[in-house]
Formats: structure tokens, C-alpha cells, sequence
């Protein structure tokens, strides 16, 4: 598990002076890794790393020789290490490699981000609790949680080829919907569509098919954390959902941030990992000294609507909710153990969900689902707009933060994306 070390220090100051601005995401601490390329030219994505308001374009710089993002994912935990402390000596004030790497600074704002790395597999999984709580309550109020949920790690495998880097926009989704009062099924747009604040974990080094990770072991197989929306349209999801769980529901779109905050960045910002007093004890492969000293990340998420209307108008995106990574049911080491102990290999590249990250308290919920209670309570907006769910023209905005005394305060950027009208029916 990385520790503070010396690139942590919050007196380090960058020559990109954007970089010292302290409430910027991407101060000299932080140093996350993306993929950009030039604006409409379909070229070949670049690594880049985030600094301030600029890119620097890693080839550039001379430190790695591949421009293939999946053999960086796959590297060594040692040597990712090496990499960040490299890139913390030449982007600081004072650095000998100030006049080279200044060739290497994009603008961030001239270029074209998109997804990190390319996505392998995909997996949610379902760790909020107070997520699973809510949404248990509103279908089940005797027995919101069902038995196994403080046992094992609930999860589902979605679909890589839907995932949508942050600005992209989709569709409104079609689907098999039975109303209420209804005796059949019809096709029609969603009308329950939502969002999911969740993180997503980036495996760096897998392992090989039959050998699970050892719960000690597993965070030196994931490269970093991204923003996630895993938007769903509930209407869908609850006619099919049983007995196999989410399919077209869930499918047709998930957005990804563009910049992978990596562990080493997260290191000032762990906590001790402690479940409910008269909650079960993990399982052992689920449980160690390690995790439960510092199993947990404290990252603060919110969740930031712009209508149609706020738009044209010029209004700023009001905040939905907020929460914190802290609060989740399972580490990221125990989503990798599980993931991996029936020998499942997981690989360079692929994502896992944390699943919805809402909040003890009423108004933290990461989804609008458990905002307006299933529909039933719409939540009234600053300009006098109301939302139970997700109408064309909105734009969702995932954001995400650390702070702690003593250290920089970093960011993950945003994950945005708006949804358009549904296709046309045939």
C-alpha cells in the first residue's frame, strides 16, 4: 500500500504555474495519467499527464518509451513509483528539464481527451450500502438488504463497448417497460432514466487465470481510480431484472473521466477501514491488518445537474448531492480479492465499479432514485425546475476531491455527459 512520500509535500511548486493554483485538481501532487490527441483528426491517442491546465505529453519527455497506454498499465507498482517521483523532480520549480518538457505542454483545453486506457472487461459492483439500503427500502421496507449483502461482494458484468469517455453525449434508451396496471410489456423510451455516482478502478498488472490475489497484494494491481456514472433506466430494470439481474438497463451508455488519479497520488488521503458495530467480520481472504488499518480512501463526490433551460439562460449547474468514498461497504482491495479468488484473471486495462456512492443522510444519495424517492418526491431545482428523473437535455457532472490539513488538494476533473432524445422507432 503506497505512503506520503516526498512528491506529497504541499510546499512543492511547479514551473506550469496553473499548477500552484490550490483549488485546481491537478497541482504538482497529484499527476494523473489520460490519453488525448489532437482535436478532429481521429490520429492515435497519446499519453498524457494532467498538470494545472495543461498536458504534458509523456513521450515527449524522454521517461517512457512506449506510447502505449497498456503497457504503462501494465508496468510494476515499482516502477509506476519511479515514473511519478521522475515526473515530480522535472514539472518543479527549479527543474533542469523546465526548457524541454515546456514543448511538451498542450493546452488542455486545445485538445481532445478520451477514455484513459482502452477498456478490457467491465464489472460493477454494488459496495455502497446506503445506496443498496435506500433502493432495498423502497422495494423491500422488511428487508431492504437481502442476506448475503454483508457477506460477499455483489457484482454484475457490464458491457466495455459502451463506455463513453466524459463529453460525450447519448441517447435516451428503448426498452421493454410494464407499467403499472399493466397485464404486458411494451417498447417505448425510458422514462425513469438516472445516474450512478460511482468510482471506477483501472487494473494495472493482472494476474493469471486460476491464481487468486491475496487480499495484501491486490492494490498492486490497480493502476488508479476514475469518475464513473452508470446511468440506468429504472423502468427497464425493474421488468427485466430478475432472475439474471441488469441487461438493457444498464448497457447502453456508462461515462468515464478522462484522468486516472493513480494510488501513490490517494496515499495522504487513506483511513482506517471499519464495519458497523454488529456487522459480520469479512471472510479471511476478505480481511487483514493491512485493510482494516488503511483499507479505506476518503474522496469527496458530488453530483451536478445543468438543464437545458440553465443553459440557455446561463445559469451555473446546481449540486445534487454530495457523498464520500469512505463510507463504502468493501475496499478496492477486496473488490480485486473477490473479483479474482474462483481464479477469474483480470487484465491490464479493466474496470471495475464501486458501484453507487450515496451518503448516510437523506440528501446524499447518488442516484435520483433515491433522491426523490423513487420517483415519488421530485427534487425542486434554484431556477424553479423540478427532476424525479433525468429529461432530454440535461447534462449530469460527476466531481470528485481529496483535502486533508497538511496536504495539496487534488482533483479527478469532471465526468459529463447529456442525454439527447430517444432514437426514432421502427
Amino acid at each position: 500500500m503506497a505512503e506520503p512520500d516526498a512528491t506529497h509535500e504541499p510546499a512543492l511548486a511547479s514551473w506550469v504555474e496553473s499548477a500552484n493554483d490550490p483549488a485546481g485538481d491537478f497541482p504538482l501532487q497529484n499527476l494523473p495519467f489520460g490519453r488525448f490527441r489532437e482535436p478532429l483528426t481521429n490520429g492515435p491517442w497519446r499519453i498524457g499527464v494532467a498538470i494545472g491546465d495543461q498536458v504534458l505529453a509523456l513521450a515527449e519527455t524522454g521517461l517512457l518509451k512506449s506510447t502505449d497506454m497498456a503497457d504503462l498499465l501494465a508496468a510494476p507498482e515499482s516502477a509506476r513509483r519511479a515514473l511519478r517521483a521522475a515526473l515530480s523532480e522535472g514539472l518543479r520549480h527549479g527543474s533542469a528539464e523546465e526548457s524541454s518538457w515546456r514543448k511538451a505542454l498542450l493546452p488542455r483545453g486545445a485538445v481532445e481527451l478520451g477514455l484513459p486506457c482502452e477498456i478490457r472487461g467491465y464489472t460493477d459492483f454494488y459496495s455502497g450500502i446506503h445506496h443498496a439500503t435506500t433502493v432495498g427500502r423502497l422495494f423491500r421496507p422488511d428487508t431492504p438488504l437481502l442476506p448475503n449483502y454483508k457477506w460477499v461482494p455483489i457484482a454484475y458484468h457490464g458491457r466495455s463497448s459502451s463506455i463513453l469517455p466524459s463529453g460525450r453525449s447519448f441517447r435516451r434508451p428503448r426498452g421493454q417497460i410494464k407499467g403499472t396496471g399493466s397485464t404486458s410489456p411494451a417498447v417505448s423510451a425510458t422514462e425513469r432514466l438516472d445516474y450512478e455516482l460511482e468510482l471506477g478502478i483501472i487494473v494495472g498488472p493482472g494476474n493469471a487465470l486460476g491464481e487468486p490475489v491475496p487480499l495484501d497484494e491486490a492494490e498492486s494491481h490497480v493502476f488508479g481510480l476514475t469518475l464513473l456514472n452508470d446511468w440506468s433506466a429504472r423502468d427497464i430494470q425493474a421488468w427485466e431484472y430478475q432472475p439474471l439481474g441488469p441487461f438493457l438497463a444498464k448497457n447502453f451508455a456508462t461515462t468515464l473521466s478522462p484522468w486516472i488519479v493513480t494510488l501513490e497520488a490517494l496515499a495522504p488521503f487513506r483511513e482506517p477501514f471499519v464495519r458497523p458495530d454488529g456487522d459480520p467480520a469479512p471472510l479471511p481472504y476478505l480481511d487483514s491488518a493491512t485493510n482494516r488499518a488503511a483499507g479505506a480512501v476518503a474522496i469527496e463526490l458530488e453530483v451536478w445537474i445543468e438543464t437545458q433551460r440553465m443553459r440557455e439562460r446561463g445559469d451555473p449547474p446546481a449540486r445534487l448531492s454530495h457523498s464520500n468514498y469512505r463510507d463504502a461497504y468493501w475496499t478496492l482491495a477486496q473488490l480485486i480479492t473477490h473479483h479474482t479468488v474462483n481464479g477469474c484473471n483480470l487484465e491490464s486495462g479493466d474496470l471495475l465499479g464501486t458501484g453507487t456512492l450515496s451518503g448516510p443522510q437523506a440528501q446524499q444519495g447518488g442516484s435520483l432514485l433515491e433522491l426523490s424517492l423513487g420517483g415519488r418526491q421530485p427534487i425542486s431545482l434554484p431556477d424553479g425546475e423540478s427532476r424525479a428523473f433525468i429529461a432530454d437535455g440535461d447534462t449530469i457532472i460527476l466531481t470528485a476531491f481529496c483535502q486533508r490539513a497538511g496536504f495539496r488538494r487534488i482533483g479527478f476533473g469532471e465526468c459529463r455527459a447529456t442525454v439527447t432524445a430517444a432514437a426514432v422507432a421502427h
